[in-house]
């Protein structure tokens, strides 16, 4: 796993190298690693339990599979670029573009668990539930670390930005359980049921 030294508080920042490989690679060995979101100079962080791989315009369960459109031109961009979209009328939700340039390919990251700055998440999540539920879902974790709109397109690899993600401990295989994706009922097979959702057993889990 590729590291860059960036800054005094932003250590072991996940380097574009490490993006720069399809999605399936790079969902896998995100387990493990922090999110971590800057505001106002304090550090929200959590360590990534569970991602989903979307890949090319081939996978229909990708938004890529429309093609390029002004939704999902971050996709075709360099990797190791945030792409945040809104879902359902009220929900934003957090991918990481990997693979080459060209190839659109993104991770969903579904779930953390807190591990620096709980209290401020607690408010932005307005004490809505315990502590281990207040970010066991894609749309949980982006109101727990005030990640919106504006974030999308955002370099996570620059030393600039506010939004970055940092080496962790690699996940052992046998805690790793792999399962269809969540939400693409109306995506036909095998896209529908292909395994690319990856889930630490023992973190927390939204599905």
């Amino acid at each position: 796993m590729s590291n860059n030294t960036l800054s005094d508080d932003t250590l072991s920042v996940l380097d574009r190298a490490f993006y720069n490989r399809p999605a399936l690679a790079v969902a896998r060995d995100l387990l493990g690693c922090r999110l971590v979101r800057r505001v106002d100079g304090q550090r929200l962080a959590g360590l990534i339990t569970e991602t989903e791989a979307y890949q090319g315009e081939e996978d229909l369960g990708c938004h890529a599979s429309a093609g390029k459109t002004p939704r999902t031109e971050v996709m075709y961009g360099a990797p190791g670029h945030a792409y945040v979209y809104f879902t359902y009328g009220m929900h934003w939700l957090l991918n990481v573009v990997t693979d080459q340039e060209e190839i659109p390919a993104a991770v969903l990251i579904r779930a953390i668990q807190p591990v620096e700055g709980e209290s401020l998440m607690a408010i932005h999540r307005r004490y809505h539930a315990l502590k281990s539920d207040w970010t066991d879902g894609p749309a949980k974790l982006t109101q727990a670390l005030k990640i919106d709109g504006a974030f999308n397109r955002v370099d996570l690899c620059s030393p600039e930005s506010d939004l970055w993600l940092e080496n962790g401990d690699p996940a052992p295989e046998d805690l790793i359980e792999r399962t269809p994706r969540v939400g693409l009922n109306a995506v036909p097979e095998p896209w529908r049921s292909i395994p690319w959702r990856f889930v630490m057993v023992n973190g927390a889990r939204h599905g």
